[in-house]
């Protein structure tokens, strides 16, 4: 049985190497979305949502030793392999050949690179919010390459493929998890909510 991460102990760890508010809120973006995702899969909501925390531990820090780094950290640390093995697994094919086998690992490695598409989407459009955002202009954007042309839409189509699912049906997931957390991540934009 895994040693489970608290909420606490993911956001701590992750706060000590990632100080830029804009990878923070990528975090917490991949976090909502994984948790999504785990009610979704009957996965454990805290497990999911930690490795999602966790995910880029490193970068900001160690851009070039991306994954090596925080695996060394994680161990430091005596965290569970679970999660750094999730970790590891969502640079498949990038940094790393730990390949996606559990599903929310296949879910992190394809949310993480989306969650970054629908980021940059939101902040552009009028309301500035995930609150308003459909599925059809996220896949607009999508296949406009020159868009976020950072995001790597094969990632995010390879991870659909293992998922089993469509590429409408992850977007409109991950959309959901983030509508979820949309003000902590910046992206309620000036959606008011009536209710």
């Amino acid at each position: 049985m895994e040693k489970k991460l608290s909420r606490e102990d993911a956001w701590s760890l992750l706060t000590q190497y990632t100080k830029t508010p804009a990878l923070r809120r990528h975090a917490l973006a991949v976090e909502a979305a994984m948790r999504h995702f785990a009610g979704l899969n009957g996965g454990d909501e805290e497990v999911w949502g930690a490795a999602g925390l966790l995910h880029d531990l490193d970068y900001e820090k160690f851009p070039e030793e991306h994954c090596k780094k925080a695996e060394e950290i994680m161990r430091e640390q005596g965290i569970d392999p679970i999660y750094i093995r999730a970790m590891n697994c969502h640079a498949y094919g990038i940094c790393t050949d730990a390949a996606p086998e559990t599903q929310m690992e296949k879910v992190l490695f394809t949310i993480d690179e989306l969650t970054g598409l629908i980021n940059a989407l939101c902040l552009m459009r009028p309301s500035k919010s995930v609150l308003d955002l459909e599925v059809k202009s996220v896949k607009k954007k999508f296949k406009d390459k020159s868009f976020a042309a950072g995001v790597n839409r094969d990632t995010i189509r390879a991870g659909c493929e293992m998922l089993g699912m469509s590429l409408d049906d992850v977007i409109r997931e991950t959309i959901q998890g983030m509508r979820k957390k949309a003000e902590e991540i910046g992206l309620k934009g000036s959606i008011t909510s009536d209710n």
